[in-house]
């Protein structure tokens, strides 16, 4: 089983996502962090991700060969991290044969209703975890 996590910016969401899943999944399950920078997946690897790579082909290009990605909604909106979310990245992740696990976060021009209350980023993960978990199951 392989899961991608992206993540952009400072990576903060990724380090978090994949610490969680890190703790909470079976080791011989291949974490790859995928960052949209340097930054992010440096974080991501720390945090105990089996490998990582940067950059919108390695986005593109891990994509396509993994199980599972997970990462926030932004990561299927072209230009989304402020630009750095290029429009292939965020079709690469979409078109993905791989199941994609999507925590509700977003800024900008973007609006989801009917989801209640929101919820904070680590009862999010949890959540996301959670459904990993039984995924794998």
């Amino acid at each position: 089983m392989r899961i991608a996590v992206v993540d952009g910016q400072g990576g903060g969401i990724g380090k978090h996502i994949t610490k969680r899943l890190r703790e909470e999944l079976p080791e011989e399950v291949e974490i790859i962090a995928l960052g949209t920078n340097a930054l992010a997946t440096s974080v991501m690897l720390k945090a105990g991700a089996n490998e990582g790579a940067s950059g919108e082909n390695a986005v593109c290009y891990v994509a396509g060969q993994v199980d599972i990605i997970i990462g926030p909604l932004g990561i299927i909106i072209p230009n989304s991290m402020m630009g750095e979310l290029t429009p292939k990245m965020a079709e690469a992740i979409a078109c993905s044969p791989g199941r994609k696990v999507l925590l509700p976060l977003l800024r900008g021009n973007v609006k989801l209703v009917g989801l209640g209350i929101p919820e904070p980023l680590p009862h999010l993960i949890e959540e996301a975890v959670a459904e990993i978990k039984a995924m794998l199951s």
